[in-house]
């Protein structure tokens, strides 16, 4: 039988914050905001394609720089938070993002789209930490901030179906730049509102920000999935091998660096409990193993079988719904089984729902699709919502940015991880079609380029030459999710192991 004894940090004053409900409503319009910008852009990419010509692989950069450099950042961000006022990085955060959806919804080259994505990710660092860290010092008793934590990850669900409903109408009848723009009157909102009902909070002793922790976390993190990717799409070249030692170095650097300040940056001795790496771990296997269908899901929906931009947002809204539903009473399910059978419950559901996505083709009839995004959403929001209160809970109210900030860099690692491979793996399968006499070069980098170069050939050469595109693209997108399948199921046994004895409540497994 497994003991837990009662850490010193649980014995703070249990108190209920007046208004603490009307703050979480500010801080889950921040989730909304950074949810609604990642799912209208898969929605926008075939626009964004036709317009800006970017190659496959700027493409992709376009798709995961934001993931790169949040993931570099986030850390250093929910650190920097816990010193200054999480309340002061939010707002400054949000306020940021507002601005730099203008360059997103502007931007004229892929160049500058990729710039314009990285830029987003620096303001997209402050704000999922600083919301996590606010519930924690929000809601003392534990199940009211569980419930808060369910409403959190409900409200991010909420926002992946939004966001292609409202992208969809938008794209429908603006220019695709239009669904960056949305992200405006969200901001202003959160920041009118939060000035008045947030609480400042942060570490009463922080010590410095040191800036040589904050450099070697980011050339970390970049230089290290910047060569995974690398890898993945052109195999490894000194160049690759050389970033990712770089990326290596660093990251050693970070990690000895941490064990020796008085007052690191992030505290190393958080992974020495099995809870919290448990669930870290989960996360970030989980996002990647479903990177691949969230990623080109929308282009599957458009250009393999032929939705319009609406129709296709309506038809992401299963795996949202389920995931609401889930959020919210995830805390309950845990407490009244296990942490580890809801969270290995719910990320074996999604492994088999992505193994049935194996059989998709173009014809697939939208019962079986929806299906599986319907119970992809159901596992997804009993995991994410579950593991996201094992890592606050695991932690003192101090410590809560640094904390927040870990998981969510797992979960950002995790899709830049899985876009880079699992999509490498689709571009990789989709650039081999058996394309007909007369295919420009052009067609081979993306689908949606396939798409484009189709009005200028003959009917007949064009109709065979989208026929094979798109057979291979399916191809490509049933490795993906077979692979992206065995990720989650693997995962579902090791949490199973890892989270053994954890509870849902201030007491820690010895």
């Amino acid at each position: 039988m497994t003991s837990t004894v009662r850490p010193a940090f649980a014995t703070e004053t249990e108190e209920k914050r007046p208004g603490r409900w009307l703050a979480l409503s500010v801080l889950v319009l921040a989730v909304l905001l950074v949810a609604v910008d990642a799912t209208v852009l898969g929605l926008a990419t075939p626009y964004i394609s036709e317009d800006l010509e970017p190659s496959g692989t700027q493409l992709l950069w376009i798709g995961d720089v934001y993931s790169f450099v949040i993931a570099g950042l986030l850390v250093s961000m929910g650190s920097l938070g816990d010193r200054i006022g999480r309340k002061r990085i939010l707002l400054g955060g949000a306020t940021a993002f507002g601005a730099i959806s203008v360059l997103n919804a502007y931007a004229s080259t892929p160049g500058t789209m990729i710039a314009a994505r990285a830029l987003l990710g620096v303001a997209g660092a402050t704000l999922m930490p600083a919301t996590l860290a606010l519930i924690r010092n929000l809601f003392h008793d534990p199940r009211e901030r569980s419930l808060a934590v369910g409403i959190w990850g409900a409200t991010a669900s909420a926002g992946t179906a939004v966001g292609p409903i409202v992208g969809g109408f938008l794209l429908e009848h603006f220019w695709w730049g239009s669904v960056f723009l949305i992200n405006l009157p969200v901001m202003a909102v959160l920041v009118l509102v939060g000035i008045r009902t947030l609480p400042e909070s942060r570490n009463p002793d922080p010590g410095p920000w040191d800036l040589a922790s904050v450099v070697l976390s980011l050339v970390g993190m970049i230089a290290l999935v910047y060569a995974v990717k690398e890898a993945a799409t052109h195999g490894l070249t000194p160049v690759t091998a050389g970033t990712a030692l770089l990326g290596g170095a660093a990251l050693y650097g970070f990690v000895r660096r941490q064990l020796t300040l008085p007052k690191p940056l992030l505290d190393m001795r958080l992974f020495r409990r099995r809870g919290f790496s448990g669930a870290v771990l989960a996360d970030l296997l989980t996002v990647l193993g479903m990177s691949g269908l969230v990623f080109f899901l929308s282009q599957y929906l458009q250009l393999v079988q032929g939705r319009h931009p609406f129709e296709a947002g309506l038809a992401e809204v299963p795996a949202a719904v389920g995931a609401v539903a889930a959020g919210l009473v995830a805390g309950r399910a845990a407490r009244r089984f296990s942490v580890r059978a809801v969270v290995s419950g719910g990320l074996a559901a999604v492994g088999v729902a992505l193994a049935a996505l194996t059989t998709l083709s173009q014809s697939t009839g939208y019962p079986v699709l929806g299906t599986a995004l319907l119970v992809v959403g159901v596992g997804a929001g009993f995991s994410f919502t579950v593991t996201a209160d094992v890592i606050l809970s695991s932690v003192p109210k101090e410590q809560a940015g640094a904390a927040s900030a870990v998981s969510e860099t797992a979960y950002e690692l995790g899709a830049a991880l899985g876009i880079a491979l699992l999509g490498s793996i689709v571009m990789g399968v989709y650039r081999g079609f058996p394309a007909p006499a007369g295919t420009p070069a052009a067609a081979r980098e993306s689908l949606g380029a396939a798409v484009q170069a189709s009005a200028d050939l003959p009917p007949r050469t064009a109709g065979e030459m989208l026929a094979a595109a798109r057979d291979s693209f399916v191809h490509g997108l049933h490795l993906a999710s077979g692979a992206g399948a065995v990720v989650l199921l693997a995962t579902a046994v090791a949490a199973w192991f890892l989270l053994r004895g954890q509870k849902l409540d201030d007491s820690l497994p010895v």
